[in-house]
């Protein structure tokens, strides 16, 4: 009887993703992201309902310092809700990054073990976090109902909005996870580097208040994106096209390139983790 050798390799090109394979994947994608939802609450007395206080006391916490106390302008609009419609869209992002830079080190035995497409790990990450999303979109809208604010149907512009963010936490999730592997400082760095990020981004104070530096400050793709999900809950008139284009660019960058490194050094993780 002749052995057959079967040799795994991975497929050529700039970005070598077979989209067919991740298809026949798909039910271990959707697998993994439960997992994450599950394992993010297991023991907790809570559950689920983290997902609305945790972005609820953060505004709270804003509200009191920057506020109340450092009085921050808000181009008319009521501080909370003003700073929910930030943290809202922030705390998804910023989650996302956060596991999915880490996923790949947390996930070490498994790699090992068997043979899958190693871009479903820090994916299934990202997807985690939309439920947490929709969860505490809901205290969004019963803001907006408190403070008079009309529902539009600049509100169907939110998955696309959310959409974008979704691939640029994928993105950032690539890179930082692959680094991670090589680089073990990663994982302490990652906490600060997110909570840098928060400060640059118009979560806390308008993009209006650094005036002729704005320009600078959409370099950041993540002032565009919060700035688009603040305009299509509380004032559409106000959507930036030009700027969420720009941030809609960058996004793109950082997704294709951190494809590009990820694919680059996956077939490395199993010999380094």
């Amino acid at each position: 009887m002749i052995e057959t050798e079967t040799i795994i390799k991975p497929s050529r090109g700039w970005v070598a993703i077979d989209f067919k394979e991740l298809w026949r994947y798909r039910e271990l994608l959707f697998a993994l992201t439960v997992r994450d939802i599950k394992v993010r609450y297991k023991q907790t007395f809570l559950g689920a309902g983290w997902a609305i206080l945790q972005p609820l006391l953060t505004t709270v916490v804003f509200t009191v310092v920057f506020g109340k106390m450092a009085k921050i302008p808000t181009d008319g609009i009521p501080y909370p809700i003003f700073a929910f419609s930030g943290v809202l869209l922030w705390q998804y992002f910023s989650q996302a990054i956060t596991y999915g830079g880490n996923s790949l080190n947390s996930s070490e035995n498994f790699i090992k073990k068997i043979y899958f497409p190693r871009i479903i790990i820090p994916a299934s990450s990202t997807f985690a976090g939309i439920l947490d999303y929709a969860i505490a979109s809901v205290i969004m809208l019963g803001m907006m109902f408190y403070y008079h604010y009309p529902i539009t149907p600049a509100l169907l512009l939110v998955p696309l909005v959310l959409g974008v963010t979704w691939m640029l936490a994928v993105g950032t999730s690539l890179w930082m996870s692959a680094l991670n592997v090589e680089y073990k400082d990663i994982r302490h760095a990652l906490p600060f580097f997110v909570q840098i990020w928060l400060f640059i981004s118009p979560v806390i104070y308008p993009s209006s208040v650094l005036k002729k530096y704005q320009w600078i400050a959409n370099i950041n793709p993540m002032t565009g994106l919060i700035n688009a999900h603040r305009s299509v809950f509380l004032h559409p008139q106000t959507f930036d096209v030009g700027s969420f284009f720009i941030s809609t660019g960058i996004t793109l960058f950082i997704l294709f390139s951190g494809l590009y490194y990820f694919k680059k050094m996956e077939k490395t993780f199993a010999d380094i983790l």
